[in-house]
Order: C-alpha cells, then structure tokens, then sequence
C-alpha cells in the first residue's frame, strides 16, 4: 500500500488504543487493525477493516483481539499495530506467532518495543517466516501517545509530569498561602483528565497540610471506563490520618530512588501536582519529562506572592533552563502551556548510571 493509505490505518490503530488508554495501565494501551486482502469477499461491505485494542490488564493484546475480530478474513491481510509484537510467553502467547499463524501477509509497525524482552525480536520472528514488516509508520503520533509506556522501558522510571498553575505575573499562592482558585473549572476538569491517565499523583505535606487534596479523579462516567481504578496517591513526607488524601503512600528520601522505586511498581506515569518546593525539587534534579503549566488572567501585582519554584534557581541568564513548548491550547479563559526539556529524547537507563 502507499504511504498515505499506510498513515490512515495506523491512525485507525491509534484511535482504537486511545479508547483503552485509562483501561489498561501499567500494560501499554496498543491499537491494532486488520486491513483484509481486497480480493477476499468480504462479510459485510460495510466493513473494511477489523480494529482491536489491548483487552483490560489481564486480556488479550491488540494484535490477538484485531486477528479474532478478522477471523478467516486475516489471511493474506495487511495488521497494523502500533507497537511492535511480542514475541515471547507472558499473560498471554505470543502475538508474532499468532499473526504468522494467521497467514497475515504484512505488518505495519508504529513503534518498536524497548522492553528487553521484545526489542526487535518480534520483528526478527516475523520477517523470519516470510512477513513482509514495514516500520515506523506513523511513529511521532504513536510515540507520544505510548510516552509513558515507552520512557518507563527505556529508563525503568515512571514519566514525570509537573503541574503548575500560576497568575500571568508567575504567581502560584497569595503571601497568606491561599492558591484555591487561581484557575477556573475548565482548566480545573483538565486536570482531572490528566489524573486519570496516571498511575499516580504526588504531592508534598505542606501541600496536604495547606489544602487537604482528594487527589481524586472526578469526571462524568462517560470518560471513565467502567473499571477505572483510581490514581495512587503519594505524599512526599508525612500527612495527618485525618486527611483526604488517606490512604496514601508516604515517602521519604532520594527522588531518584523513589522514581526507581514507583518504576519498580509498575507506575508508567507520575503527575507531580505540589507544591513549589517538591516542583523545584524536581526540576532541580533533571527529573522532570513535561512541564504542564495553567495561567490564569490575573495577577497578583506585587513581588510577594509564592511563584512557581520554591527553591534556588539559575544565578545567570547563561544558566537559564530552556525548553520546547509543544502546545499552547485553552481551557475557558486559561491557558494552558506544555513544555519538555530540549534533549527529551535522549532516555537512557538511568539505573546503570545510578542516578
């Protein structure tokens, strides 16, 4: 097939793993299509391909679903998926052995898969019994939408998100420490929208102690899935019994060894939500994969309110932090901002490094 032809079923693939994507998790949400062979008489005229995404925590992969979906109509077909199969035994069989067995004449590849236990192999598996594989198609949509998923594998840490909210003039509290509610419910509902595609939501005691947080998901039933599970809750130091926020994980030393530690538990995504000095912890330490950033229209016009970053910052503009916003959207009347550090790409195994 041609190019353009490949980039659309492989946006199918990603629309069918969006679906699943609060599902699924600490599994990595895969969409999968079949595309029959156009000299097979179809079923139904209707129906041009066979879409299938990651089945639960405990179900069939994508690949598996879209290839039961397909039935007899596989053979000969094109399976696009956008991540690479596996290939080995694990919840469930091996996918490149079930699309081979299948009779599957071409596979189309978003991504491969860095988990040690795939990482080429699938691919390998594939070509080695006469499947024609073709990869990378589509691979900028489908390698930000299995980020968490991908950084997890590369690095065994969860990807850090922080959130941040601020008045135009920097301003994230009022001197008295009130910061309830700079933002309007727009931003606020996206917010909750980004609570619920992590695995964890981290937050200071003073935090705690300052606005007693839920930390709670909180949207209509139709963007959840019915067996949603909410967010572990953590709290850097201690937190009173009494507290929304219980039962929480209390934590305490290196973040480093904390990030290896969530990683460990199978936290693909951690949202850092407070406050300034946990914020500037984290930035400080070269921890940080996005910056998720609200401004309000409002300021708090003096130099006194609590910004950002609680903590020492750059002594030079030579030492000015840079990143790259990646988009600038709106939520009401606030703006929300998405940064990344500039060499984000550049994951390596942290743990081998020791830090």
């Amino acid at each position: 097939m041609d190019t353009a032809t490949d980039e659309y079923h492989m946006s199918q693939a990603v629309s069918a793993a969006a679906a699943v994507r609060r599902s699924v998790s600490p599994r990595p949400w895969v969409g999968a299509v079949v595309v029959p062979d156009t000299s097979i008489t179809r079923p139904n005229s209707d129906v041009s391909i066979f879409a299938g995404a990651t089945q639960g925590r405990l179900g069939a992969h994508a690949e598996i679903a879209a290839l039961g979906s397909a039935g007899k109509y596989a053979r000969g077909s094109t399976l696009y998926t956008t991540l690479e199969p596996c290939s080995h035994d694990g919840q469930t069989g091996p996918c490149a052995d079930a699309i081979i067995d299948a009779e599957v004449a071409r596979v189309v590849i978003g991504v491969q898969d860095p988990d040690p236990l795939v990482s080429g192999r699938g691919i390998e598996r594939l070509r080695s019994s006469g499947v024609e594989v073709t990869v990378g198609v589509g691979a900028a949509a489908v390698e930000q939408q299995l980020l968490p998923y991908l950084i997890h594998r590369r690095t065994g840490r969860p990807m850090v998100i922080v959130k941040l909210a601020a008045s135009l003039d920097g301003r994230s509290a009022a001197p008295d420490g009130t910061s309830q509610w700079i933002t309007g419910p727009q931003a606020r509902l996206d917010v909750h929208r980004l609570r619920a595609d992590s695995d964890a939501i981290l937050v200071g005691a003073r935090t705690v102690q300052d606005d007693d947080p839920s930390l709670t998901v909180r949207l209509d039933v139709g963007e959840l899935p019915l067996d949603f599970v909410q967010p572990r809750r953590i709290v850097l130091g201690r937190s009173a019994a009494t507290a929304k926020v219980q039962p929480a994980l209390e934590l305490s030393g290196p973040l480093p060894a904390i990030l290896d530690s969530l990683g460990e538990q199978g936290v693909l995504q951690l949202l850092v939500e407070g406050g300034a000095s946990v914020a500037h912890d984290f930035h400080q330490e070269g921890l940080v994969d996005r910056y998720v950033i609200y401004f309000a229209p409002a300021l708090f016009g003096g130099s006194d309110g609590r910004g950002l970053f609680d903590g020492a910052g750059s002594a030079s503009i030579d030492d000015l932090w840079r990143g790259q916003i990646t988009s600038v959207n709106m939520f009401g009347a606030d703006l929300r901002i998405d940064l990344v550090p500039n060499l984000r790409d550049s994951y390596t195994d942290v743990r081998s490094q020791g830090g």
